[in-house]
């Protein structure tokens, strides 16, 4: 059974850093994309932070360009989400989620195909 655990998450001033961790385990698929999914207070919808697939490409959300870094260390079965130059719109509960390999993981996203979450971890950015 796949299972995503998120950790890292807390309060921190506008333009602190935090990084998140997400720890995998049972997930066997040798191809795959892995990324962080935001839902902001008052959004409608989630919004895709940052992916990054089997082969280590990596996308990113337009408003996180050049703040936030995504990397996979597989040794560790982890996926970490580095975020500086933190905003108070950046605010909001933050999850792991996988899904099946793609080019475009961030467009995989957007498509509805990721499959399995974590239970999320709330990021608070105060101004």
């Amino acid at each position: 059974q796949v299972s995503l655990q998120e950790s890292g998450g807390g309060s921190v001033q506008s333009g602190g850093s935090l990084r998140l961790s997400c720890a995998v385990s049972g997930y066997t698929y040798s191809r795959y994309c892995m990324g962080w999914v935001r839902q902001i207070p008052g959004k409608k919808s989630d919004e895709g932070v940052a992916t990054v697939d089997s082969e280590g490409i990596t996308r990113y959300g337009d408003s996180v360009k050049g703040r936030f870094t995504i990397s996979h260390d597989s040794s560790k079965n982890a996926v970490y989400l580095q975020m500086n130059s933190l905003k108070p719109e950046d605010t909001g509960m933050y999850y792991c989620a996988a899904g099946p390999y793609s080019r475009d993981c961030l467009n995989e996203y957007y498509s509805g195909r990721f499959s399995t979450w974590g239970q999320g971890t709330q990021v608070t950015v105060s101004s």
